[in-house]
């Protein structure tokens, strides 16, 4: 049976199978629970048998496969996403209606998958989404966490770190597929010798940890396709009988929970020995067990190993997957026989590298000593990449030793990921205009003088149909209204709203979309968090990752001097605002959770203040994740990007919020010049330096103290900061800002707070600023990932369906 032809009372007979037959229970004597569980399973047995069709097509066509390496996935829940892809909302609504169950009731038993940190890995997860929907046969590969990153507690505004507990609720997401495991080594001998004229690698006395994969399907909005997400999880071998014999039983399984430490949590705290050596385990397995599925694919499919280019694209999101170059030569050197030459050949023309980051101190580097010692024979094959890719600057472009040792992948004892990754791949991309020009200006500037036709950009895009569709069905309603639902399919189409900001009656019921969206976001919060949010107040969103260059604490200064010049104005006309932050900050970073604990202290301090209490609000989501975001971006007014110019690379969240209504109050950073240009000036509020201003100020010498000592509303506002906020006082951010203020958040104060004047006065005329809105979300489409996925498939993976 197609999944085009089931209906409601075919899902009600297969929810009743799944009931009695998986779980025991039968439809009169089920919870919710268990009906989520049995809907679950019904969904997921339509998608694995869809994927394998769509599958079995792909490799019939010979067409060429996609694998996305990626050390973080953030897919949020998939219930809601699967039956809105399948067209399928509709049918299981009345079928569960009919079962006496509602369908809105069971989305909250599925936990968001704790498979990542922030943009990495929600930008990953709308890329498999646009992967399935253009129809391209596309693999994902990651880690299957156990705990995710962490479950982010504020106790007193500081930040705690929970275990994230996902899997219950969110296994039943998942098909085992043990038949599949790869053994992965770790440590131990490499010895070589010679045999017949053939240098024969051996490896001895290492440890062995087991990759036991597990699928979840994606699938495409009106499309065969369905992309596969594997992820690994660590195994040990099992007890030691000879310990456990001698009485040593927790000898015996020790070997066990440090195996399986590997896929615990995401990103363990790499300030100590016992981190690093673990997140480099982490980065191995992942590579290691990847490239060993891709090529048993490949040999599968009867496909020969000249042709894997050709046949196979694989693609590094960051530099985390980088150890997949090597891998793979391991495996054609060691155990296909190939030369050096033919797989480097291989290789290049098969990796592909993203980056992330315009900063050089972001640039993920590896002390050599633990590479040798944890991955001896990767370590050596690093090594001979490097040493032959440093005499090929010598000799072929006659590069000085300066210019070769600031390329080099060894280096001081340091093997730097991101010059492998530049050496090895074919392609290599940033995430919007600026970053990608960026780049190839600053820490890759030589690697583009010697290849200039590697560097590329693809600007980001979004899953639009999950945070419009999905997320917004009273937006999606006025849109198809006014244009027809043609966009859902295609959104470049949705610049045929554009029209309509001339239409007041449009631009009226726009209005009332947010303010229901505004509600709901605050009817939400006071029921799970006691939060009274007013939805008249304007919603002044940053939700993003904590990170200083990202300046929230810019924000939070600004709010600080509204408080002030209030109490010192109290009959003064004010537009009631809310400041909405979310984001979790890296659990070794001091300066990040000391911002935090500030702004949830600015927050509590105004709300204990009746002189402004009703004018300002300040809330700190807790715990932000993608099913929280999926309320907030529909609720949001104002866009807050406020990045130092040159920074950011990209943002995804800009998008989410444009394509929702909100206006973005932002700097010329990353995408949100694209942004800019999409909207035009009049409907975007930019403020501050730009990247070569920035640069321009840095060459001259920045004095933050020149800016503290001659601006009152700086100097009150930093002053306040040591005083005391809620009875707290914040001197190492008071310091930070006055003494050396990396990202320059005193340098563009001024302009920042002039811009939110500006859209205290915007906001005011109604008509407008829905003009404005509307503008915003006709300009969106370009920002959809079905058109970054698209121009990767032709630029750089040589793709087309």
């Amino acid at each position: 049976m197609n999944r085009q032809d089931l209906s409601s009372r075919d899902l009600v007979r297969m929810i009743t199978k799944k009931l009695m037959g998986d779980i025991g229970v039968g439809p009169a004597k089920a919870h919710e629970d268990q009906f989520y569980r049995a809907a679950a399973l019904v969904i997921k047995e339509l998608l694995a048998e869809k994927q394998r069709k769509f599958e079995s097509v792909t490799l019939a066509a010979g067409e060429k496969q996609l694998h996305y390496l990626s050390m973080e996935f953030l897919p949020g829940r998939s219930m809601k996403n699967a039956l809105y892809n399948l067209g399928l909302t509709t049918q299981m609504e009345e079928a569960l209606h009919e079962l006496g169950v509602e369908l809105d009731r069971l989305y909250g038993f599925e936990p968001d998958a704790g498979l990542g940190n922030g943009g990495l890995g929600r930008l990953a997860a709308c890329y498999m989404d646009a992967m399935a929907s253009l129809g391209l046969p596309a693999n994902g590969y990651s880690i299957l966490y156990e705990y995710g990153i962490f479950r982010q507690k504020l106790v007193e505004g500081r930040q705690t770190e929970l275990p994230d507990v996902w899997l219950p609720g969110g296994e039943v997401w998942l098909s085992p597929r043990p038949d599949q495991t790869v053994e992965i080594r770790f440590g131990g001998v490499e010895e070589e010798s010679w045999h017949d004229g053939r240098l024969i690698t051996s490896h001895r006395d290492y440890t062995r940890v087991m990759a036991v994969p597990y699928d979840l399907y994606m699938p495409g909005y009106d499309s065969p396709g369905v992309s596969r997400l594997r992820l690994w999880s660590a195994k040990g071998l099992g007890v030691d009988m000879a310990l456990f014999n001698r009485g040593d039983y927790a000898g015996a399984f020790s070997q066990n929970a440090i195996a399986e430490a590997v896929s615990k949590v995401l990103y363990p705290d790499d300030s100590h020995l016992e981190g690093r050596i673990l997140r480099l385990r982490q980065q191995y397995f992942l590579c290691a067990a990847s490239i060993s599925d891709i090529l048993r694919r490949h040999l599968d499919a009867g496909e020969s190993l000249e042709s894997f280019p050709q046949k196979n694209a694989i693609h590094i999101n960051d530099t985390h997957p980088v150890l997949a170059i090597p891998e793979l030569m391991r495996i054609l050197l060691d155990d296909c026989g190939l030369s050096w030459e033919r797989v480097w050949d291989i290789v290049t023309k098969t990796f592909a590298y993203t980056n992330h980051t315009v900063m050089r101190e972001a640039l993920e580097s590896w002390d050599e000593g633990l590479l040798q010692t944890l991955l001896p024979r990767i370590h050596r094959i690093v090594k001979e990449i490097d040493n032959r890719f440093c005499r090929r600057l010598r000799e072929d472009f006659h590069l000085s030793e300066a210019e070769i040792s600031s390329m080099a992948i060894l280096n001081g004892g340091r093997v730097y990921m991101a010059n492998l990754a530049v050496a090895a791949s074919h392609s290599v991309n940033g995430v919007s205009k600026l970053h990608s020009r960026l780049i190839t200006e600053t820490i890759f500037t030589d690697y583009f003088r010697v290849a200039p036709e590697k560097f590329t950009n693809v600007t980001n895009g979004i899953a639009s149909r999950r945070w419009l569709c999905q997320a917004n069905p009273g937006l999606t309603a006025l849109i198809t209204d006014c244009i027809g639902d043609g966009f859902q399919k295609d959104f470049s189409r949705i610049c045929a709203l554009a029209p309509f900001g001339q239409n007041q009656a449009v631009l009226v019921r726009l209005e009332e979309v947010k303010l229901d969206n505004k509600r709901r976001f605050s009817n939400y919060m006071a029921e799970r968090h006691g939060f009274l949010i007013d939805p008249a107040s304007v919603f002044d969103v940053q939700v993003k990752r904590l990170h200083e260059y990202k300046r929230q604490h810019l924000n939070a200064l600004h709010i600080l001097s509204s408080y002030l010049w209030l109490r010192e104005n109290p009959g003064a006309e004010f537009l009631p605002r809310t400041y909405i932050f979310g984001a979790k900050a890296a659990p070794g970073y001091v300066m990040a959770k000391e911002i935090i604990r500030m702004i949830y202290h600015i927050g509590r301090m105004i709300d204990a203040d009746p002189a402004v209490r009703g004018r300002l609000k300040v809330v700190y989501l807790e715990d932000y994740n993608v099913t929280l975001s999926e309320l907030l971006m529909p609720a949001s007014e104002i866009s807050e990007q406020i990045s130092l110019a040159g920074t950011e690379a990209s943002g995804t969240g800009n998008m989410k919020l444009m394509l929702n209504g909100a206006i973005t109050l932002g700097t010329r950073d990353g995408a949100n010049l694209e942004i800019g240009e999409a909207v035009g000036d009049e409907n975007i509020l930019n403020f501050g330096m730009t990247a070569d201003e920035v640069e321009s100020l840095r060459a001259r010498g920045y004095d933050p103290g020149l800016f503290y000592s001659e601006n009152p509303v700086i100097k009150a506002s930093i002053d306040l900061m040591e005083s005391g906020i809620a009875g707290e006082n914040f001197v190492s951010i008071a310091h930070n800002l006055r003494e050396t203020d990396p990202y320059m958040v005193l340098a563009d104060f001024d302009s920042y707070s002039r811009a939110q004047q500006f859209s205290t006065r915007l906001y005011g005329d109604r008509a407008r600023w829905n003009a404005m809105s509307l503008a915003n979300i006709a300009s969106s489409g370009i920002f959809c990932a079905d058109r970054a996925v698209a121009d990767y498939a032709r630029r750089i993976w040589g793709m087309t369906r």
